[in-house]
């Protein structure tokens, strides 16, 4: 800590001989060791400096900051001062950048640097130590992360570099530093805060100005001017390649087939043939990118190739699973190491904690680390999280299997798994499964999944936080959240997103009936439930599981007051609708007076009042919104009068917080815009509908397509039947071609009547096989088009997906 203090220009306030090894800037996801540096980031939406004491008790003994905490610092602990901790973290890489002795990398673009990382790092991890960015850390905190966790052992550092807006580049490139540089390409992304392309691309190109080589294509162009004009002045040696142009490396796609494409290689000094496991246009630019730095690097093409035909596509995302036997699986195939393991590990203590967990985890290849060494850090770790039972899978592991409890179990690969194991441990867990394709992990995952068919909903958790902040950062300053997480929240799932929601920080959450609370409850769900429509019935278990009813008549007030007097209970949480304009439920303004008298008995306490705007997301009824609020100004004003103490006012729900800012008050209620449908800025989609084609088959012209003949042939045509139909929520309007679908770049009609459980299209003219993917709503066609196409709303169309339709959650 001293050493660090006088590194970045601090002040050590305490305790300064602590040892520090690793970095941590989320509060959320760190493991507490002494041997972690606590970096309390100030952004937007976050202060690290409010949890400096949580991180205390848990175990957290160096900070760095830019205050200290107000309360008395502990003696054990140390206390780094800056002026800017984000300054302070980059001149902390930088003091490692400086010790590094290998070859350093730098990669940035408008797309594919991720990919292009991640695939150099399969196709020389065998032969090199390779360290490459943990997926995509490459903004101003994640490019020094990054740059912190090179070690002496790695001969080769491959980093990732993204930037938003001016100036940012500058800082990246003093941190990375890099000998060789990669261009992957320039597109819009982040274009809202430049001028032009070309002021983005300057500034992107700016990681590249003490570049010694910088690899690019030089096939792509920027209006018209090829991407070498701008790089010339800059003096590296320029390493280009070209889809069949003149460059440096020459590459001729010679046929595609499905989905793979043989290539002819024209290098300068020999020919060359493969093939790529992929044919669309993105993935064959980034694997290009990935194998002209490998042979530019001198490795000879006899040592990569059988890599480069066998690369893996890579998956950044942890997908959540219905397992069967009531399992729960996350599926985790990326960054097999040790920080890798650590951070699924995170996400899995995150789920339900009723459940136990067993984790099943392959060998880690290319760690660079000593395999005892490795082993014992992964067995410690299984420790530390309270993980019931431990299954390794590969040779390295089934030989270090004393390091590990005596009941972990060891196979030589996922074949024997699968043939031996017992499933009956695997009942009601939680359980990882983290390994590479090398070793079969993915028929793993396929065993135990719960069956369904093809057609699955697609869940995206980091778009649905990112829409939670969206909407946070429009707040005023003590205004609590509410979601709602009724009708399976909106269609994407009850326990899953309120675990999210309440590992985020929600004040709230509301359900429509007891039944859902309940389900809640006992996944282990401990925010504040507000039922929506409570029924007598349903009393009982209410009150057993703590769940806060809506009141919304005299009848419902006088049956709780009852059930609670014979129960003794006292000040039960209690919500108060009230009807301003809506008219569907709640106290109108005549009828508030008469009720007064049981809303101060002491057996409830009126926790809030709120109310429900009729038309906040069209201002052609502004004016009515406007008489809603006033009215219920009016109400609240007299309750408050009548019952003499404080309670939470809520009216704006997701298009309100977007319109009436004013109208916040204590707290706001959100909706269908946590899933990104809305006028707010920067909302991301987060459910993506998909499904495959079961068969193709050749129609003639004059023939007709399915139920009553109305899909007629004019010409000879492709038809593809797919495994979704009005069942599967795909709506019966959108038949004859009404709808359309997404399949491999393309807009394809529905033709002829929606079925149950089947859907044919017109696919004439499009390159498309059995087995591919068909996406119905999610990012080309967004599921308010699709609505729209309906002639219905967003939230029908989500809502209406059954439970027969597999969800699929998604993590980064």
């Amino acid at each position: 800590m001293q050493e660090i203090a006088e590194r970045v220009g601090g002040e050590l306030v305490g305790k300064g001989s602590w040892t520090i090894s690793e970095l941590a800037v989320d509060s959320r996801t760190l493991v507490p060791a002494p041997q972690v540096l606590f970096i309390a980031l100030v952004g937007e939406q976050h202060d690290g400096h409010d949890y400096l004491t949580e991180l205390y008790d848990l175990g957290i003994k160096s900070f760095l900051v830019s205050r200290l905490p107000a309360s008395p610092l502990p003696a054990d602990a140390g206390f780094c001062l800056v002026g800017d901790t984000l300054l302070a973290l980059q001149e902390l890489a930088l003091m490692r950048r400086e010790a590094f002795q290998g070859k350093m990398v730098g990669i940035t673009g408008s797309n594919g640097k991720t990919i292009v990382k991640e695939w150099i790092f399969q196709l020389l991890g065998e032969q090199l130590q390779v360290h490459r960015s943990p997926k995509s850390y490459n903004s101003q905190v994640g490019v020094p992360l990054s740059v912190w966790m090179t070690g002496p052992h790695h001969e080769l550092a491959l980093i990732e570099a993204g930037i938003s807006r001016p100036s940012e580049m500058s800082r990246l490139q003093r941190i990375i530093h890099p000998h060789t540089g990669i261009f992957t390409n320039l597109g819009g992304a982040h274009q809202e805060n430049f001028g032009s392309l070309e002021e983005k691309l300057e500034e992107k190109l700016k990681l590249f100005q003490q570049c010694e080589r910088v690899i690019f294509r030089s096939d792509h162009r920027i209006d018209n001017r090829p991407i070498r004009n701008w790089l010339r002045s800059m003096n590296p040696t320029l390493i280009d390649w070209s889809l069949g142009g003149s460059a440096t490396y020459s590459y001729r796609p010679e046929k595609r087939r499905g989905n793979e494409v043989k290539i002819t290689g024209i290098l300068p000094d020999q020919t060359i043939e493969f093939r790529l496991p992929f044919s669309d246009d993105a993935s064959l630019e980034n694997a290009l990118h990935a194998l002209t730095f490998i042979l530019d690097a001198g490795i000879p093409p006899s040592q990569v190739i059988h890599a480069l035909e066998n690369l893996e596509t890579v998956s950044m995302r942890l997908e959540i699973l219905e397992g069967d036997q009531g399992s729960i699986l996350i599926n985790d195939s990326y960054n097999s190491d040790t920080k890798g393991v650590s951070a699924a590990l995170d996400l899995m203590e995150r789920q339900d904690r009723k459940k136990g967990r067993i984790v099943i985890l392959s060998d880690l290849l290319q760690s660079g680390m000593d395999q005892r060494e490795l082993y014992s850090e992964i067995a410690t770790m299984i420790h530390n999280k309270g993980i019931d039972r431990f299954i390794g899978v590969g040779p390295s592991l089934m030989h270090r299997r004393d390091l590990f409890p005596p009941e972990a179990l060891f196979f030589r690969d996922a074949e024997e798994l699968i043939q031996r194991m017992d499933r009956g441990i695997l009942r009601e867990k939680i359980i990882l499964i983290k390994g590479s394709r090398k070793f079969g992990f993915e028929r793993i995952t396929a065993e135990l999944q719960l069956k369904s068919h093809q057609t699955v909903l697609e869940i995206d958790l980091n778009a649905m936080v990112d829409n939670l902040n969206a909407f946070r950062s429009l707040l005023n300053e003590g205004v609590k959240t509410m979601v709602m997480v009724k009708a399976l929240s909106y269609g994407s799932g009850n326990v899953e997103i309120a675990n999210l929601l309440q590992f985020h920080h929600v004040d709230y959450l509301a359900v429509a009936f007891i039944d859902e609370g309940v389900e809640l409850r006992k996944a282990g769900i401990h925010l504040p439930i507000l039922v929506l429509n409570p029924d007598p019935d349903g009393f009982e278990a209410m009150l057993d599981y703590q769940l806060e009813p809506e009141i919304y008549n005299l009848r419902i007030l006088e049956l709780l007051i009852e059930k609670l007097r014979y129960q003794g209970r006292t000040e039960y949480p209690v919500h108060l609708k009230l009807d301003t304009g809506m008219h569907r439920l709640g106290f109108q303004e005549e009828e508030v007076d008469p009720v007064m008298h049981l809303l101060t008995r002491k057996e409830v306490r009126v926790t809030s009042v709120f109310s429900h705007l009729a038309a906040s997301d069209q201002p052609e009824h502004d004016p009515f919104t406007r008489e809603q609020l006033d009215r219920f100004n009016r109400m609240v004003a007299r309750i408050s009068e009548a019952i003499g103490t404080k309670f939470l006012r809520h009216l704006l729900n997701s298009s309100g917080i977007e319109r009436f800012p004013e109208a916040q008050y204590d707290m706001v209620r959100l909706g269908i815009g946590l899933h990104g449908i809305g006028r707010v800025s920067n909302l991301k989609p987060v459910s993506s509908f998909k499904t495959t084609i079961s068969q193709i088959r050749q129609v003639g012209a004059g023939e007709t397509v399915g139920y009553s003949r109305k899909g007629q042939v004019k010409r000879e045509s492709r038809i593809a039947t797919l495994p979704v139909g009005y069942a599967d929520g795909f709506h019966r309007n959108l038949g004859n071609g009404t709808g359309k679908v997404w399949i491999n770049g393309t807009f394809v009609p529905v033709i002829g009547e929606v079925c149950m459980d089947m859907t044919m299209v017109d696919i004439t003219g499009i390159g498309a096989s059995e087995g591919d993917v068909v996406e119905i709503f999610g990012k080309m066609q967004p599921v308010t088009s699709l609505a729209e196409m309906a002639g219905t709303i967003p939230y029908e169309i989500l809502t209406s997906i059954p439970g027969r339709v597999k969800r699929v959650y998604l993590q980064e």
